[in-house]
């Protein structure tokens, strides 16, 4: 009997990747392709939805290719996807209305002030599990239908289709046959009800929007249709599909409460699994769906969203010049004993968990004459851990507030987890031990388990802990005292990135 695979595509906010897996976990192969966002004005941040299709089309047929195996080999693929971004389409034709809106982008935060102002957000709350942010795609949607007049036309005539980039991809790998999402995307648009796992009405009239302008929500691990043979050559079923966060923690796991990851990626993303029960957070954080093979049981996890993680690896290379490649960064980083007092705070598009600080803006403070660029970009990477540690202390102040367990190590992930400077710095500033896993590629991992879970390959969330393995693990060597003066003095930096411009 021929070897047997698992195909997970993974889109992105800086590229679309397709990787493949045997069905014991090991990656087998991976192609990429970079597809970066446009920045048409100050705080909007956009994607071609075509690209977004086309590469991630173009990485699946090469690494069926790169890896010489037929289509038929493959029992089933699995959809991660950056969340929150949205996309506007004709159901009728396929095609996009306008650019797709990114997770990033800003232009709706004054929308999202007046519906704070009026007094919503404790219902939005308690209903998503969310705070209203720009952030969350609601906003893009209410701004879509206010600005496009095509979009408006369509939903008129009973033909938008509005869905995060992950209905996106499957509508188009399954010809228009299929628009549907999973709940772990629905619950990151602020208008699913997280509690009773549907389309919340209350929510949806907050925003003028109606539930048909929206998908279908399935469970994580769910029949959600084929890809059509002529993309990849055989109707491969489509049987896994979450949120590339929800997806990691997946993929690292972490299937117990008190179980948490951190993925290093544009931006850094945190989430703690919490179980069964609905817990809003009283440290700045949201509460969020685990991926999971149900719709009647909810499970759920404590989030924190970093704005800017490894995208401030790339500021640095794409707008200082300070590098060739981003990889060169931990080189020039280690060039220098420490940041020589220099603290970089990379608030490009405000500051999200636990700040909340949509006002807020990059700073650099502390330069002296004697700064080098070695210092910055030293700083500008130690901002990665400093903001992810922020989010995690906020996570153990919750658990302690309810008696749940508190983190005990951190599971990583991403491309920036392969920095040993910041995860040695992360493991410094948190305490505790960061555990890299042999395979790093956990959110494309998450979506191949998901949609073998479905498909029957695993039979239970057991034997994939059993698959898990550990690459390096990262222990602490700074004492409490001197990890707390450094975050004290990240803290004093933040405050000066908050004051108003």
């Amino acid at each position: 009997m021929s070897r047997k695979y698992l195909l997970a595509l993974d889109q992105g906010t800086s590229s679309s990747r397709s990787v493949l897996f045997d069905t014991h976990g090991q990656l087998i192969a991976i192609d990429q392709k970079e597809v970066l966002p446009g920045f048409p004005a100050p705080g909007l941040v956009e994607h071609d939805p075509h690209a977004l299709w086309r590469t991630q089309l173009e990485t699946a047929q090469n690494v069926i290719a790169r890896a010489g195996i037929s289509a038929r080999d493959i029992l089933t693929i699995g959809i991660t996807n950056q969340r929150e971004t949205l996309v506007a389409w004709n159901r009728l034709t396929g095609e996009p209305l306008c650019p797709a809106l990114v997770w990033q982008d800003r232009r709706t935060q004054a929308l999202c002030e007046q519906l704070i102002e009026s007094g919503h957000e404790a219902l939005v709350q308690s209903r998503s599990g969310l705070r209203i942010d720009a952030y969350f795609s609601a906003g893009k949607a209410k701004w879509i239908l206010d600005h496009i007049p095509a979009a408006k036309a369509c939903a008129d005539a009973g033909h938008l289709a509005l869905g995060t980039v992950d209905s996106w991809l499957l509508w188009n790998l399954t010809k228009g046959a299929n628009f549907a999402t999973d709940l772990t995307n629905a619950s990151r648009t602020l208008l699913f009800n997280i509690r009773e796992n549907h389309w919340d009405t209350l929510l949806l009239d907050l925003f003028e929007l109606k539930s048909s302008y929206f998908p279908e929500v399935h469970p994580s691990a769910h029949q959600f249709g084929f890809a059509d043979p002529q993309w990849l050559g055989h109707p491969i079923p489509i049987n896994g599909m979450a949120g590339d966060q929800q997806s990691a923690l997946f993929g690292q796991a972490c299937f117990k409460p008190g179980m948490a990851k951190n993925t290093y990626g544009t931006g850094c993303f945190a989430l703690m699994n919490s179980g069964g029960t609905f817990q809003l957070s009283a440290n700045g954080l949201i509460t969020t769906l685990n991926a999971q093979s149900t719709l009647s049981s909810p499970s759920y996890a404590a989030e924190g969203s970093v704005f800017v993680g490894g995208a401030v690896v790339q500021w640095l290379r794409d707008g200082l010049h300070a590098f060739e490649r981003s990889a060169d960064i931990e080189k020039l980083a280690r060039s220098v004993p420490d940041n020589g007092g220099v603290t970089v705070v990379p608030a490009f598009s405000g500051l999200g968990a636990p700040y909340w600080q949509p006002d807020a803006r990059g700073t650099i403070t502390g330069l002296t004459r004697g700064t080098t660029l070695a210092h910055i970009a030293r700083a500008a990477l130690e901002s990665i851990a400093f903001q992810s540690t922020a989010l995690l202390q906020a996570m153990n102040r919750d658990a302690q507030a309810t008696a749940r367990a508190e983190l005990s190590e951190l599971r990583v992930d991403g491309g920036a987890s392969s920095n040993n400077l910041l995860m040695q710095f992360q493991a410094d500033l948190l305490g505790i031990p960061v555990i890299r896993p042999a395979v790093t590629e956990t959110t494309a991992l998450g979506a191949a388990w998901l949609a073998g879970l479905n498909a029957g390959i695993y039979s239970h969330t057991d034997e994939l802990a059993e698959l898990w393995q550990t690459d390096t693990c990262f222990t602490p060597s700074m004492t409490r005292d001197e990890a707390a003066g450094k975050m004290a003095q990240w803290e004093f930096a933040v405050r000066q990135a908050c004051v108003p411009q």
